[in-house]
């Protein structure tokens, strides 16, 4: 196994700090006890290696070795790969995990981001769109709710990666008050994120960009 290098951004502005989404891969490799190092990319001067290593020009990406993975969710499965806490060995929880994995991003998260954009830039326009993604997401967050009901994690039993990924989501939306109707998705996210793992990863991004001011 080759050692593992969490690339981000040099600086962010603060608005976005605390959910960029290289915390979901420190929080992982916190939670797996993975030792790993972390190197910054210029955030304003994006050069033809940060392209060459992640072709939208985003972050995060992970070196492992003689590989370099980007995208939060394949790094996760990764990484899920390389740890037992990250992710069961047994076929069925593994594919468990994989499903969730995959539905916090296709499911949940497409309804989320575009709604969180509005949020983040104080738009409170109300046009037919809006209304539409408003919808989109309630919909979405009223099925969380009844899987979540319940429950204390996605894999009957454990902690996994895919809970890193679908807390990960839904804190975003619970920062914009998305959540207040939702007790079961608030009470996952608050179970989530007291976890010693990622309020170390939280701090530790924050510092990392509050460096660079």
């Amino acid at each position: 196994m080759g050692q593992l290098t969490l690339v981000t951004f040099d600086w962010v502005p603060e608005t976005p700090r605390g959910h960029v989404r290289d915390i979901r891969v420190r929080w992982a490799l916190e939670e797996a006890g993975l030792p790993y190092r972390v190197e910054s990319t210029p955030f304003r001067e994006r050069s033809a290696e940060h392209f060459r290593r992640q072709p939208f020009g985003q972050t995060p990406w992970l070196i492992d070795g003689d590989i370099s993975i980007f995208e939060s969710g394949a790094i996760l499965l990764h990484l899920g790969e390389r740890s037992e806490a990250l992710m069961p060995t047994d076929r069925r929880g593994r594919s468990e995990v994989i499903q969730w994995l995959f539905s916090a991003l296709n499911s949940v998260e497409a309804a989320s981001l575009p709604w969180s954009i509005f949020k983040f830039f104080g738009d409170t326009s109300e046009t037919p769109g809006r209304k539409h993604l408003d919808e989109f997401l309630e919909s979405r967050l009223r099925h969380m709710e009844k899987a979540l009901a319940g429950r204390e994690w996605l894999v009957a039993g454990r902690f996994s990666v895919a809970d890193i990924l679908m807390a990960d989501v839904l804190r975003l939306v619970d920062r914009f008050g998305g959540l207040a109707e939702r007790p079961a998705c608030r009470g996952y996210v608050a179970r989530a994120t007291a976890r010693p793992s990622f309020v170390k990863a939280q701090a530790d991004q924050f510092a990392h960009f509050a460096a660079a001011d």
